[in-house]
């Protein structure tokens, strides 16, 4: 590659990094951030408490290295040619660099060990990850680099592996200078190496590049690990099992690469959450992160300036007509918006079809809140116990008056057992942070809800005890007899449910639902699914599948269910109240 080409690819880099600064390109919250990382890290770069430098050289190498090979698919592969090679844009450039550029200062390896990258479909991912993975087999200075694709499935493995096998199989160069051989299930190499000159050193070397399924094989090391559309996997396995099998490299590489999903309790939601809380502020200097999505989810999606902001390929791999199209489908049917906000907008919508948008949920929490706050204040409580094996919510609301409007205020207790902690890692995690807690053995210590329920009507004004009679009445006759708090029993009905839910949805909406953010029941929020009568006139809560609960948000309902007082323009929620108790 020329120099000219070179100093080509820092201009597009300098370019695409001031038009995001400045606005002239549209760009999300999070690609400003990004962008102003590396800016802000090129003025502090090589000084004390920041050991890492910019190497322009290993910076445009790898981008470089990409514009080496041809397309296997699309419009492109058809093509002859210089028409046939692979063209990086900007902002593909921009993250090449940042991944592959950012060194330590005296060792020289790569700075950034674990890598998220957020596009949305059709914007070019399985290219990116083809050259990585490429390049991670031959020009990483691994001795016998294992370059693994990773995936639940074997459909998705090979997604990035079977373009990076015919860029491959189409670049002979490359197979002749670094002694590649293609295999049916893999891609080896047999030299590794440079001497003093630079010049690629011919030796026995062993490295693989293959798609796996599940765990790699025992005695596996990975030096690079590609894990394609994370927000599939159910628990962080397959991310642990590559992250630990990488002590013995030098400079690893984990790169996750997704869209957004509907699990928030899986993985990749997860290290989300951390590639924002880092672009945020968060110090931590071995993740690169990335996410293309729009900053308003309630109506930027509708414009063209949305689509540009989460499609940065737009007008080249993906139409700008395809885009629109999908925003007028998304626009005439309920059910096809949540597939088009996370597959072409990067907007994370919980459960498939979820009532509530998450994003009024999360955007409700308040984290210095606190139950202590309301000591001696009334509260309504709501009580959902399912199997004896599994969760079990109580959940208190409290009401207080805002310059002239009611506000609402949740606290709860989630309780699940040992048992199903072994099972589930997100429950793990929220037993660890305090949001859940363990009963020991195998099943639900209702000893233990009555006993914390009875210490809350100690402390607050608890006159009733709203609660779903699956599972929960042996409980609520026994908080009335021996706690004085009277039961109300509210069965899962569309008659009961339909004008709460309705209006939970519109006070939150309106700023006036508030929560301490536990995390386990926004989780739980995120699995209900509203279902509605033939007519659309009444709704109530059900769940996607067996694994996605609701008794947290189920709890909190029948606690709204009792503390809600409707204002005058609620008539036909007032109407409703007089007689909740309806099986």
């Amino acid at each position: 590659m020329t120099n000219s080409a070179a100093s080509d690819h820092l201009s597009d880099i300098d370019l695409y990094c001031q038009s995001v600064i400045s606005g002239t390109r549209p760009a999300c919250k999070w690609e400003r951030l990004a962008v102003e990382r590396h800016l802000n890290d090129l003025q502090r770069q090589n000084t004390d408490g920041f050991p890492y430098v910019f190497d322009l050289d290993k910076a445009q190498r790898i981008i470089n290295f990409g514009e080496l090979f041809p397309h296997v698919k699309g419009k492109w592969a058809a093509q002859v040619g210089a028409a046939n090679r692979i063209k990086l844009e900007p902002w593909q450039k921009f993250n090449f660099a940042m991944i592959f550029g950012w060194v330590h200062a005296q060792s020289g390896l790569r700075r950034f060990r674990i890598v998220y990258l957020c596009v949305p479909r059709k914007n070019a991912k399985s290219v990116k990850a083809s050259i990585v993975g490429l390049y991670m087999l031959v020009e990483d200075g691994e001795y016998c680099a294992e370059v693994y694709c990773g995936a639940t499935t074997e459909r998705q493995a090979w997604e990035v592996f079977r373009p990076a096998q015919k860029m491959a199989a189409k670049k002979a160069s490359y197979r002749r200078r670094y002694g590649v051989s293609s295999h049916a299930k893999r891609l080896e190499c047999d030299q590794v190496g440079r001497d003093g000159n630079g010049r690629v050193v011919c030796q026995p070397d062993g490295g693989r590049f293959e798609p796996v399924i599940g765990k790699p094989g025992d005695g596996a090391s990975p030096s690079c690990a590609i894990l394609d559309e994370v927000h599939e996997h159910p628990d962080d396995t397959l991310y642990d099992t590559m992250i630990t099998g990488m002590g013995a490299r030098e400079q690893p590489l984990l790169l996750m690469i997704t869209t957004a999903g509907s699990n928030i309790a899986g993985p990749c939601f997860s290290s989300q959450r951390e590639v924002e809380r880092m672009l945020e502020g968060e110090e931590n200097d071995e993740l690169y992160g990335m996410i293309y999505t729009v900053d308003d989810p309630e109506t930027e999606w509708m414009t063209d300036i949305g689509i540009e902001k989460a499609n940065p390929n737009v007008g080249i791999s993906v139409g700008w007509d395809y885009l629109r199209a999908r925003v007028k489908d998304a626009m005439r049917s309920p059910r096809k918006r949540s597939i088009v906000l996370t597959k072409h907008f990067n907007v994370w919508v919980t459960a498939k079809n979820a009532w509530l948008n998450m994003l009024d949920w999360n955007r409700a929490a308040d984290q210095t809140l606190s139950v202590d706050d309301f000591i001696s204040e009334k509260a309504c409580l709501g009580l959902d116990l399912s199997e004896t094996d599994d969760l079990t919510a109580d959940v208190k609301c409290f009401r207080r008056e805002i310059d002239g409007q009611d506000h609402y205020y949740f606290f709860g207790r989630y309780y699940t057992t040992e048992a199903k902690v072994r099972e589930h890692d997100h429950y793990g995690e929220w037993v660890r942070t305090g949001h859940l807690l363990e009963c020991d053995g195998e099943t639900i210590d209702y000893t233990q809800v009555e006993e914390n329920i009875e210490e809350d009507a100690e402390q607050f004004s608890i006159p009733q005890c709203f609660y779903d009679p699956h599972g929960a009445a042996h409980l609520a006759q026994r908080l009335s007899q021996l706690h004085d708090i009277e039961p109300v029993k509210v069965g899962q009905t569309y008659t009961n449910f339909s004008a709460p839910m309705r209006e939970f949805e519109r006070l939150l909406k309106a700023g006036r639902i508030h929560h301490d953010g536990n995390p386990c029941l926004a989780w739980m929020f995120g699995n209900v699914v509203a279902k509605e009568t033939e007519d659309g006139k009444m709704m109530r809560p059900v769940k996607e599948s067996r694994e996605s609960k609701i008794d947290g948000a189920v709890a909190a309902l029948l606690a709204f269910i009792g503390a809600f007082e409707p204002s005058d323009d609620d008539q036909d929620f007032d109407d409703f109240l007089r007689d909740p108790i309806i099986i």
